[in-house]
């Protein structure tokens, strides 16, 4: 058996929540930029890719937590690689069965969750160390907050870049669309806007909490 420090933490709401905002992998912990960047050129894959990969995190952490105490620790990590691999098969095989359209529009990068820094990273530093229920919540926070990074970006890309959401025509015929949103440089520059929307938001909270403190030492 495994031998882990007893480092469990309580459930509470903050351990959901944090995935969306706080730590989001995207816009805070620049994790998986590979798929964020290549595959957010519509909205429907970005959706895609965002469930796929959510579901591989989710079914990987609690296959992980629940086999915490017996998988060595000198082979961990070879052995999250497995159990991620075998969830991204999964995935793969399905996507090909629901649309080959889509299963062609991802591309490589269905295989390449495999290597997802944000998987492997929840499975070594949280669900190898958390209870079941725990890491339950904590990956579909992070699942979601992944996917909601993804659609900001696929959302933005196809709607300037296509002039559609979802496929569907947002403008007239005479509607010229930023072609460059949907190749490459569009998604590097979308992602870096919504990295400074993400800084200034967190650096005004910064500033509001500090004021506050600072009003509350003054009055005491």
């Amino acid at each position: 058996m495994a031998d882990l420090p007893n480092t469990t933490e309580d459930l509470t709401p903050d351990t959901f929540v944090r995935g969306l905002w706080r730590e989001n992998p995207v816009f805070v912990m620049l994790l998986g930029m590979c798929p964020v960047l290549a595959v957010t050129n519509s909205t429907v894959n970005a959706i895609a890719m965002g469930l796929a990969t959510t579901f591989v995190l989710v079914c990987s952490s609690l296959l992980v937590s629940l086999l915490r105490h017996w998988i060595p620790k000198q082979v961990r990590i070879a052995s999250y690689i497995v159990i991620i691999a075998t969830f991204v098969t999964i995935v793969d095989y399905g996507i090909q069965a629901i649309s080959l359209e889509l299963y062609a529009a991802l591309g490589a990068f269905i295989q390449l969750i495999v290597v997802n820094c944000v998987i492997l990273g929840r499975a070594e530093a949280y669900a190898s160390k958390q209870r079941l229920h725990t890491t339950l919540v904590n990956s579909l926070g992070m699942g979601f907050g992944f996917t909601l990074a993804l659609l900001a970006l696929g959302t933005v890309r196809e709607i300037l870049g296509s002039g559609s959401i979802l496929g569907m025509p947002l403008f007239g015929e005479s509607f010229q669309p930023w072609v460059v949103m949907i190749l490459p440089p569009g998604g590097f520059f979308v992602l870096g806007t919504w990295l400074l929307l993400f800084n200034w938001l967190r650096l005004r909270r910064e500033r509001r909490v500090l004021e506050q403190a600072g009003v509350a030492a003054n009055a005491g």
